[in-house]
């Protein structure tokens, strides 16, 4: 429940951060911690990694509004399946 919480705080501040090239490394991180405590399939599991690697290439590629955004879709779906 409390991993749950921490991830719902994390989601709402990638959504309202103005520092967008900043929060993307702070997004693959959550992700990474999340994703081994979620109750996902194996497809979602590939889904959610897929969009991680998106999200940090496009961070780093300067792209980080798309790079949220993508990485924003990734934590909706551990999120639902917590």
């Amino acid at each position: 429940m409390i991993a749950r919480s921490l991830f719902a705080a994390a989601l709402l501040v990638a959504f309202s951060a103005p520092a967008l090239a900043a929060h993307c490394p702070a997004d693959v991180a959550a992700i990474d911690n999340a994703l081994p405590k979620s109750n996902l399939s194996a497809p979602q599991k590939a889904d959610v990694m897929k969009l991680r690697d998106e999200g940090e290439a496009l961070h780093n590629a300067g792209k980080h509004q798309e790079s949220v955004a993508i990485l924003a879709k990734a934590m909706r779906i551990i999120l639902n399946n917590m």
